[in-house]
């Protein structure tokens, strides 16, 4: 009886180290297609700060917390993701974040 339940055990065993290597195998093509366009970032006219302020959006932070966060003040952080709204065309923060991910300059 215990040969019988050790070899069903191998067997999942086996099986789990099987689904473990082909879904990491998964997640390097993934982050292949995930390459950053840096030509498109500045045919949109889209500055370094805008970006990063680009990337901190796409992260959850508001206003205020990246103004603390990149040591400005709350009113710049407003004037940059106003100019990225003008740049991408949308309206609000999620459609930004939408729109970088397609423009492929988001990953």
């Amino acid at each position: 009886m215990e040969v019988v339940v050790a070899g069903i055990a191998l067997l999942f065993l086996l099986i789990g180290f099987l689904l473990s290597r082909r879904s990491s195998g998964e997640t390097i093509n993934t982050s292949e297609e995930k390459e950053i366009d840096q030509q498109k970032i500045q045919e949109l006219g889209i500055s370094s700060r805008e970006y990063e302020i680009l990337q901190e959006i796409a992260q959850g932070l508001s206003n205020k917390e990246i103004a603390e966060k990149l040591f400005v003040s709350e009113s710049t952080v407003k004037t940059h993701v106003s100019n990225l709204f003008s740049k991408l065309d949308v309206k609000r923060r999620t459609q930004a974040i939408q729109q970088a991910k397609s423009l492929k300059i988001l990953s």
